[in-house]
């Protein structure tokens, strides 16, 4: 599969994704995965940032409220769309573009940083979307990014729960096994039953890259790994938002942030 492909299906997965993140119901997204990225991110303010695979840009949004001077792209055009008629309503001077992470439409040594939010595990080649971000990153520009945590977004998974229907365990299996785009479908679970069934599941290829793949991929593209986090939900945040447990079990999310050293590629 390439990237073409894999925006068409983001392409028809927009509408209904943007409807429903929008009316709130990526709830692992927005009360514990973007708060921990952004309590980890590095200070942007005034420094000229890139936002792959930006979606309807929520998280570019938050960004550019941050002070940084955003450009963003998706390989989506329907998604970029809606990202735009956001900008118009609130602006907040950031730049929109259809685009692959695959083939970065910027000069070499463009940005002060990229981010990239649950994007990279949805590409064909991620490898090659690392090297085009290290290409465009200026000497000691970072890129943080997160994606589904590759140890428990297996091609076998279950969660487990006791007698009382708790989540205790998840059973994966089939790490090795990779994929290349197979689709899945789910739709977000928080989601009414009725605001679900006013719209068809989204269809999302899967890429199933091992942790050590990932960190290979990293080092290969050229960069210096500094650090890594799986967010996990907090005791106060388990008191508000019950349904948070399941990301206690085990880690949903992986964050890396790693950096274009200043010194020359030997």
């Amino acid at each position: 599969m390439n990237d073409h492909e894999v925006g068409e299906y983001w392409n028809r997965n927009a509408p209904a994704w943007t409807t429903l993140v929008r009316a709130g119901y990526d709830v692992y997204r927005d009360l514990l995965n973007t708060p921990a990225f952004f309590a980890w991110l590095p200070p942007v303010a005034g420094l000229a940032g890139l936002d792959i695979g930006c979606g309807e840009g929520y998280n570019t949004r938050l960004l550019a409220r941050q002070g940084a001077h955003v450009t963003a792209l998706d390989i989506a055009p329907v998604f970029v769309e809606a990202a735009q008629q956001a900008e118009t309503a609130e602006p907040l001077d950031i730049r929109y573009l259809v685009g692959s992470a695959a083939a970065l439409p910027f000069a070499a040594e463009t940005f002060d940083f990229a981010t990239s939010f649950m994007c990279l595990m949805d590409v064909p080649d991620p490898a090659l979307a690392l090297r085009e971000t290290f290409r465009v990153l200026r000497p000691d520009g970072f890129l943080q990014f997160s994606i589904s945590h590759p140890c428990f977004t297996t091609p076998h998974r279950q969660n487990l729960r006791d007698a009382q229907g708790r989540p205790y365990a998840v059973e994966v299996g089939g790490y090795f096994d990779y994929q290349h785009g197979q689709p899945e479908e789910w739709i977000f679970g928080a989601a009414p039953f009725r605001e679900q069934a006013r719209h068809a599941p989204f269809r999302v290829p899967v890429f199933n890259l091992t942790l050590s793949q990932w960190v290979a991929a990293v080092v290969a593209a050229g960069f210096v790994l500094e650090g890594l986090q799986e967010p996990c939900p907090t005791d106060e945040q388990l008191a508000a938002h019950p349904f948070l447990r399941k990301a206690r079990v085990v880690p949903y999310f992986l964050h890396l942030r790693c950096r274009k050293s200043g010194l020359p590629q030997v």
